[in-house]
């Protein structure tokens, strides 16, 4: 179990930049997220900023990738932040500076990245630090299908784990406290990645450094629960989770699936929060399709003011991880607000235990939480009416005496 235990004690949270950002948030951006993280939310257990995909990619816009493009990489394979767009990283700093800016306001600090080895390491057969093989010689085609950066890496070669271990080398190094692993942790196109998520997890625990493990896109393979538990410490349920009411409506089957799983250090992830300003430089889901409607772009978030409360009280009572993908400088208070709950920021630190229970009524679904000191009741409507004053797509919630007799 290495180093899996020392963190994750609760459901991570935080905020992420892709929903608003997709694959081309800068330094400015991330840092003004992360004060207005520190001023706003870190009282209420916001505490990671991660910055999402590429980068690395000196000419990203948005969240359609550029194929084939060139990328900003060390000598031994390992990506580097694009200084265009991260300007502290200049000098081989990577992101050093920006995690110390980021740890002075009291946050933690994460990053994404591609399962593999870079494209243009494996064409230029770069060395691998810490051994005498290269690039070609770890590298596997099992390339990502919606991603062209890089290449798979093949978990019996001979170097393939010192590859592994010099970049979490370097994380350690920068400060990560935070890494999202994508491409890796899906049962929809290829085979579950399982050698891989065990050379990452041993990875972490050779860097030295406590670092949460968050492994995407999803949806993980249910039958894959034990390597996933004893590996990482948050595992995608779901493909990219978007703010129409079906998905969110999907998730509650999700969860129902799942729950049994939930706890001691490890947790199921619902995805992010697609909340407040959302789409600025992203769009929902990353392929290029001309087709894409319009107000999929820079936006206030599509789901209703209930739909809204109703994914946060389902993600609360579930004890997913919560990560917010809108920018959080265009909050409005109603945003702010939703984010800040007391009632929720309580159950997220005292809930230990969550369960769904048959409800007898159509249309509606009900969770039950233990908590420390109390216990916890919500009451969903999924239905298009309203049902004993729960709002179509609303939820009630309620804190009752805790229970005696443990369920």
């Amino acid at each position: 179990m290495g180093r899996l235990k020392n963190v994750a004690h609760l459901p991570p949270k935080g905020w992420n930049s892709w929903d608003c950002y997709g694959a081309a948030v800068t330094e400015d951006e991330v840092l003004g997220n992360a004060a207005y993280m520190a001023e706003h939310l870190l009282p209420h257990g916001w505490e990671y900023v991660v910055v999402d995909i590429q980068w690395y990619e000196p000419a990203a816009k948005s969240s359609i990738y550029n194929a084939f493009a060139p990328l900003e990489m060390d000598g031994y394979a390992r990506l580097m932040p694009a200084v265009n767009r991260f300007p502290s990283a200049a000098g081989g700093k990577g992101f050093a500076p920006l995690a110390e800016r980021i740890h002075a306001l009291g946050l933690k600090f994460g990053i994404h990245m591609m399962r593999g080895i870079p494209r243009q390491a494996v064409h230029a057969n770069t060395p691998i630090l810490g051994t005498n093989r290269t690039a070609r010689d770890i590298a596997a085609n099992n390339i990502c299908p919606w991603n062209s950066d890089m290449y798979g890496v093949n978990p019996a070669a001979d170097g393939a784990q010192a590859y592994y271990d010099s970049l979490f080398a370097l994380y350690a190094s920068w400060g990560v406290d935070f890494v999202k692993v994508d491409d890796i942790a899906t049962s929809r196109l290829y085979p579950f990645f399982r050698e891989e998520i065990e050379m990452l997890r041993l990875a972490i625990d050779r860097s030295g450094r406590d670092m949460v493990l968050s492994l995407s896109p999803g949806p993980a393979p249910l039958e894959h629960a034990a390597t996933l538990k004893q590996n990482a410490n948050m595992w995608r349920m779901t493909d990219d989770y978007w703010d129409k009411w079906h998905y969110l409506k999907g998730m509650f089957e999700r969860c129902e699936k799942w729950w049994p799983l939930v706890g001691d250090h490890g947790w199921p992830d619902c995805d992010m929060l697609p909340l407040g300003r959302i789409g600025i430089r992203s769009v929902d889901g990353n392929w290029p399709h001309p087709w894409q409607p319009p107000h999929a772009h820079n936006r206030m978030t599509r789901f209703t003011r209930d739909e809204q409360r109703t994914m946060m009280v389902l993600w609360t009572m579930f004890r997913s991880p919560m990560f917010f993908g809108g920018e959080v400088r265009e909050n409005d208070a109603w945003t702010l607000g939703l984010l800040t709950d007391p009632l929720l920021a309580e159950m997220h630190r005292e809930i230990h235990r969550s369960w769904p229970e048959k409800s007898g009524q159509k249309d509606i679904v009900t969770w039950r939480a233990k908590g420390e000191h109390a216990d916890y009741i919500a009451r969903f409507n999924l239905g298009e009416v309203a049902v004993d004053g729960i709002a179509p797509h609303g939820v009630f919630l309620e804190k009752i005496a805790a229970d005696a007799d443990e369920k």
